[in-house]
């Protein structure tokens, strides 16, 4: 039944799932646009690295006012970056960020791609960056987006001639689109993709250029211009009611996890890309000036064009339905052309535009968000057309089931027509998940070993419904996504993806366990079911020199998301260890290992990810002095779980708590990443954490940027420093001693070299690169090539305590497990309380 789908299917999906979930509701200015632009047979695509890092002025300004097929090609789904809405990182982080890139594209029209890169953090290089990414497998993806996609222009997002000046993933993504643009056409160059797609030359290739790339406004206005196209895209649409840059900062504002909220703007806002490759248009404000966009381009395709300029004329907006005809006809000579790209992507365009101008509403709702492999789940299909033309609901089809409905049904002006279904799911019927996370990857790449499903922006539904319409005698095919919609008392009408999953999920509560002693740990398992009426047994799988009690539990979870804690009492080895367990849940004869995590925002659709559930398990030789720990929230972080991990009492402090007498017993009080750029409030509360550490208390501070402070860079510590740009992004770098004989290195644990070894992703990031004399630099490291970078561990005595600012990246190495990060860490909390 799982045969790979085809290539035009999965175009097609690529096409429609920016709308999934919840349906389209087209009005008749909409409706106009769709079949102006029906008329454009012409393509772009944007290229550059990660999700924001595209100008969604200009994809709005192709798709809205030049009516151009545009998508973006993000190389990463933005997995190494921050997030400032939740705790979610990396894999997870990645999702999130690809679904907002969705729901900008859903916003300015554009089309969403990826390629298999994976953000594994900020490089410095192209050439480190092309080294970890697989430079042969980014580069065949970009080739793969481009014959797929076949677009007439490129347009880079980076300069592809400026390694090392900016983001080494930036200058990637520009050195492989540049490469990419003539390979695409080779037929020798990755010809396993020719089984589903043609070699393509695109016919021009730019780089969108600004004032940033030339260091400032005044030398960009003396540059020479020449060899570029420069374009107002401030253009205002009567019938949208909006400016092009006001949609562009809707656009933007998706990317809320990275907190590019945007205010839109009114007026001219000039675009500028130069030419790379191919000939300078002839109207230097057009980029698709001398390359022919009709249906002229498209052998017996000419006549087309001629309709479709008489309906586009003649369209009604208060009677959309008066184009069927016109329309109907378009499909019938469209789908008489040979197969092509251009035949295709139109025909489905166009059945859009039909499905939109009948006022036709298809629907096929679950009656749960999910089911497992061989349930039975109930659907409550509607139909409804709202024009009064001939129309004919002629049979519904259930997929992957195959199972036909014949109604031939009659359909009455704006009379709907409900039903219910009763279908069983295929026993092989595949769990949802997105579909680059279901195999382990290296750092660098996801393994995606299906070269079809390679760079679509999300795993292709397959639960469907196919009603099969007779408008006006035409036959025409319409699938919908079953989707799970439910009644919310705030938000009204609120829809999520139908899903499929297994019987039962097993999530460690912990991702990580350190052991300092030989004291064991409380591990806990919860077991949450993925339907009703599971029993089972579930036992770890534990590395050599480990102990679990008990071995097996065995559990009954009667309704369906019913969950239940089971523990383990872990007992760790004499010696030093690092190794993983793992959650084996024995149902029905099946063993399951997976954990669900559900990602849940208002702004974008809920996510169910589903991982091989783990946990790191490290013994380590560690100390401590101080026991209880102050802990203020920045961006979001899982430091304050780490910490309880190696036997911190860690409070977490709200406004209220931040107060003289509450700061008091604290051993230690901590920033959490980027409270200085994300807690308003502790503009107010500075003063009092400054008394704390004169009063003799220890306060550090984790990373921050260098803009948008809450507070004058100049009152964020006691004594002057200047935050910088400065990172060590190679977590291998040498880290030197400065001060070999401070009590930060030396109580309650001896640091040495060793405990830098097996870090993640980087060093650290935005270190202060000027400080007081008072305070005492502790380590240096730089990049290869770098100089020294001093200010990642600044240590000041402040009357009678200690302030600590600190850009070492412990929010990604203590969650890792890092143990060396572990004993420094609980170095910093005991500053101070070394008896001599």
């Amino acid at each position: 039944m799982w045969k790979k789908i085809t290539l035009l299917v999965l175009i097609l999906a690529a096409l429609q799932t920016a709308w999934s979930q919840a349906p389209r509701r087209w009005n008749s200015g909409d409706i106009h646009d769709a079949i102006v632009k029906l008329n454009f047979l012409g393509s772009a695509l944007y290229v550059a690295a990660h999700p924001d890092d595209e100008n969604t002025r200009l994809i709005s300004y192709l798709a809205n006012d030049v009516k151009a097929n545009v998508a973006y090609l993000s190389l990463t789904r933005g997995d190494g970056g921050q997030n400032l809405v939740g705790p979610e990182i990396e894999e997870l982080l990645g999702v999130i960020r690809t679904q907002e890139l969705l729901a900008a594209r859903r916003i300015d029209g554009g089309r969403q791609f990826f390629s298999r890169a994976n953000d594994f953090g900020f490089s410095k290089h192209p050439d480190e960056t092309l080294q970890i990414w697989n430079r042969d497998e980014v580069l065949s993806d970009v080739v793969w987006a481009i014959r797929r996609w076949q677009p007439d222009i490129i347009i880079n997002r980076f300069d592809h001639r400026s390694p090392g000046r900016t983001h080494g993933h930036h200058t990637a993504s520009g050195m492989l689109s540049h490469e990419a643009f003539e390979l695409s056409a080779d037929p020798k160059a990755y010809p396993a993709q020719l089984q589903y797609v043609k070699p393509w030359q695109p016919k021009r290739l730019f780089f969108n250029t600004s004032w940033w790339f030339f260091g400032s406004r005044e030398k960009f206005e003396q540059a020479d211009k020449s060899a570029m196209v420069a374009i107002d895209a401030g253009v205002y649409y009567p019938v949208k009611g909006k400016s092009n840059p006001e949609i562009a900062a809707e656009s933007r504002s998706m990317h809320k996890s990275q907190g590019f909220g945007s205010i839109g703007t009114r007026g001219q806002e000039m675009e500028y890309l130069e030419l790379l490759k191919g000939e300078m248009p002839a109207d230097k404000t057009d980029l698709f000036a001398g390359i022919n966009t009709s249906w002229s381009r498209v052998e017996g395709g000419a006549d087309i064009g001629i309709l479709l300029e008489e309906v586009a004329r003649n369209f009604n907006h208060n009677d959309p339905s008066a184009s069927l005809t016109g329309l109907l006809k378009v499909y019938r000579m469209i789908k008489a052309l040979p197969d092509g790209y251009w035949r295709n992507t139109k025909l489905e365009e166009t059945k859009n535009v039909i499905k939109a101008c009948t006022g036709l509403f298809l629907e096929a709702i679950a009656s749960d968000y999910s089911a497992t492999p061989g349930e039975a789940i109930s659907l409550a299909v509607e139909a409804i057309s709202r024009c009064n033309a001939p129309i004919t609901l002629k049979s519904v089809s259930y997929l992957p089931m195959q199972v036909d409905s014949v109604l031939s049904l009659e359909m009455e002006e704006n009379t709907g027509y409900k039903w219910s279904k009763l279908l069983k799911l295929p026993l092989d019927m595949p769990y949802s998940n997105a579909y680059w996370l279901n195999t382990p990857w290296p750092l660098g790449m996801y393994n995606v070993a299906d070269q079809t499903l390679r760079g679509l922006p999300e795993t292709p539904w397959v639960f469907k419904v196919r009603f099969t319409m007779i408008i006006n005698g035409q036959p025409i095919d319409y699938e919908v996504e079953v989707t799970f919609k439910r009644e919310d008392s705030v938000k009204g009408e609120v829809y999520r993806p139908f899903e499929i999953t297994p019987p039962i999920f097993a999530n460690l509560a912990e991702k990580v366990y350190v052991f300092a002693n030989k004291e064991p740990q409380t591990v806990s398992l919860v077991l949450k079911s993925g339907k009703a009426d599971v029993t089972g047994a579930v036992s770890l799988r534990l590395p050599q020199g480990w102990k679990a009690e008990p071995q097996e539990q065995a559990f009954t979870l009667k309704l369906k998301g019913e969950e239940k804690t089971v523990n383990f009492q872990l007992y760790p080895p004499k010696e030093a260890s690092d190794a993983l367990i793992k959650p084996e849940v024995k149902v029905d004869g099946q063993t399951y290992t997976k954990e669900i995590y559900v990602t849940s925002y208002d702004h974008i659709p809920a996510q169910t990810v589903l991982r091989e559930s783990e946990a790191r398990v490290v013994k380590i030789d560690l100390q401590r002095a101080g026991d209880k720990i102050g802990y203020i929230m920045g961006a979001g972080d899982q430091v304050p779980a780490s910490l309880r991990q190696i036997g911190y009492e860690v409070a977490i402090l709200e406004d209220r708590d931040i107060t003289p007498e509450q700061l008091r017993q604290f051993d230690a009080v901590i920033m959490g990443v980027r409270a200085y750029n994300t807690v308003e409030r502790l503009k107010f509360h500075q003063p009092k954490l400054m008394d704390y550490v004169q009063n003799g208390g220890t306060l550090i501070v984790q990373y921050n940027t260098n803009s948008e402070l809450v507070i004058p860079m100049g009152e964020l510590a006691p004594y002057p420093l200047k935050l910088s740009r400065d990172r060590v992004t190679v977590e291998e770098s040498e880290v030197r001693f400065l001060q070999p004989e401070h009590q930060v290195l030396n109580y309650p644990n001896k640091i040495t070299a060793k405990d830098f070894e097996g870090w993640v992703q980087e060093r650290g990031l935005y270190f202060p690169n000027e400080w007081d004399s008072r305070y005492q630099a502790i380590l240096s490291c730089n990049d290869p090539g770098e100089t020294p970078k001093d200010g990642g561990l600044l240590v000041a005595k402040y009357g009678q305590g200690h302030f600590i600012y600190t850009g070492y990246s412990w929010f990604r190495e203590l969650p890792s497990g890092v143990p060396g990060a572990f004993r420094l860490f609980a170095n910093m909390i005991a500053v101070g309380k070394q008896r001599s």
